[in-house]
């Protein structure tokens, strides 16, 4: 297998450069762990709530090595997993006010593309979800119906017709469009990130392994490389990795691992062959869907929302190849597609998402307070990692915002349980999400969840 650098697309895109490690001991104010987009955002907010606070970022790999940079690059406006979820976790009052946040955010971000210069192909063309099945359609226009509610004018339900004009597609029945947002290379982004906030003063160590934090009076002391860098502050951004540096959040997020391919670039005559001339990023209405997007030159770019736990919430690069989704990737795309069978796939890879039982992020802090963190972005995290450095910043700063006062913030999910019980609960929930998928009513287990609110997806 190859290695991530090479098999994820976005990666193997990202110009080369000589990252900088930390090489002997450094202090800082502030450290953020995690050079993706949550920490960078978290770096940028601190230097603008407090544009003389010293700052360093570390990062394992390089910026993006992580689920920044492998992810399928499209932004929506979601907070919550959907709307429909942000209702029933928090009531109507607080998911009217998530929907105007994530809205805001979204338009916020994209002025941050255009007047930065961030070289990331953004292209605002909306996203559409597709219906499979009739309980699919009426899935469609519950979510049109909640979000007019909620104050969005952006949502439109569409017929089968339509919906076959946009993608053609022989199992589309129908389906929603979402005006906002849109499509982009998300490491490059983040790469553009990295070098905003270096330019505003953040230093950035990356091939740097943070093995340790500890207390030491009143500084945090973090090892790496060898050596120590020394904060009064640290924020974790570390997604999925959290819990190699803070074990006591395991029981409060699971690590998954989605697997993505990449075809071949497309002829003109195999894009006459399936439209979807407006660009946008597609999901169809299953439990576990596949996602799809073009790239920007003119490939197509597969994933599956069946996401894998390895037990021991193992995390780790034997994750980051799964032939088996592979092969079931292929098998879906010629479902989907079978005008176009014969499309070959140059690349393929996998990444880590942290998924709450509530499928929102969840904050926190550790170590006497010094410590803060914010993980769980369970497949939003393109644009919903912005609202979580804006968190994040203030909460390191100890400045007041609104946000600090948002349910997501102050209440935290429900605990996942621990091995051997975690390992056995995923498997029985994934069977139960595949009968549903297959066309069965949900089991009595799917409809307790459902009552408690808990989650399990990507």
């Amino acid at each position: 297998m190859r290695s991530i650098e090479q098999a994820c697309y976005w990666l193997a895109r990202l110009p080369p450069r000589e990252p900088s490690p930390l090489s002997s001991p450094a202090e800082s104010d502030i450290v953020v762990v995690g050079a993706g987009l949550t920490g960078l955002w978290t770096a940028l907010f601190l230097k603008e709530l407090d544009p003389g606070r010293d700052v360093a970022v570390v990062e394992q790999g390089i910026a993006a090595f992580g689920a920044s940079g492998r992810n399928a690059g499209m932004l929506s406006e979601t907070v919550d997993h959907s709307h429909g979820l942000a209702v029933q976790h928090f009531g109507l009052e607080e998911a009217r006010r998530l929907a105007v946040l994530g809205e805001q955010n979204v338009a916020e971000l994209t002025a941050f593309i255009r007047d930065r210069g961030i070289a990331c192909d953004y292209e605002p063309s909306g996203r559409l979800n597709v219906a499979l099945t009739p309980a699919h359609l009426e899935e469609a226009a519950r979510s049109v119906e909640l979000a007019e509610q909620l104050g969005l004018s952006t949502f439109r339900l569409l017929d089968a017709a339509t919906v076959q004009g946009e993608v053609h597609s022989p199992l589309y029945l129908g389906g929603v469009a979402v005006a906002g947002g849109g499509i982009m290379d998300p490491a490059r982004f983040t790469d553009g990130l990295r070098q905003e906030a270096v330019r505003l003063g953040v230093r950035v160590y990356e091939r740097t392994t943070v093995e340790s934090a500890a207390e030491q009076g009143d500084r945090v002391v973090l090892r790496a490389n060898g050596t120590t860098l020394t904060a009064r502050r640290v924020v974790l951004a570390t997604s999925a990795y959290t819990h190699h540096l803070l074990p006591a959040v395991t029981f409060r997020f699971i690590p998954l691992y989605d697997y993505i391919i990449v075809s071949e670039p497309l002829t003109p005559a195999q894009w006459d062959a399936i439209g979807w001339r407006r660009r946008q990023g597609v999901t169809d209405g299953r439990a576990f869907f596949n996602y799809y997007r073009p790239t920007p030159d003119g490939r197509v770019l597969w994933g599956t929302s069946e996401a894998t736990y390895y037990p021991g919430n193992r995390v780790d690069p034997s994750c980051d190849h799964s032939p088996h989704h592979y092969a079931t990737l292929r098998e879906s795309w010629r479902r989907h597609f079978p005008q176009l069978a014969d499309l070959g796939w140059e690349y393929e890879w996998g990444g880590a998402i942290c998924s709450t039982t509530r499928l929102t992020p969840f904050f926190g802090r550790a170590l006497g307070g010094r410590v803060c963190y914010g993980l769980g972005f369970t497949g939003h995290g393109l644009g919903s990692t912005r609202i979580a450095g804006r968190i994040l910043a203030h909460l390191a700063l100890e400045r007041k915002s609104e946000l600090l006062d948002l349910s997501l913030v102050t209440r935290p999910p429900f605990p996942y349980p621990p091995e051997p019980i975690r390992r056995v609960a995923v498997n029985a929930v994934t069977r139960a999400l595949r009968q549903v998928d297959a066309g069965r009513a949900p089991s009595l287990m799917l409809r307790l969840l459902d009552r408690l609110g808990i989650g399990f997806s990507s």
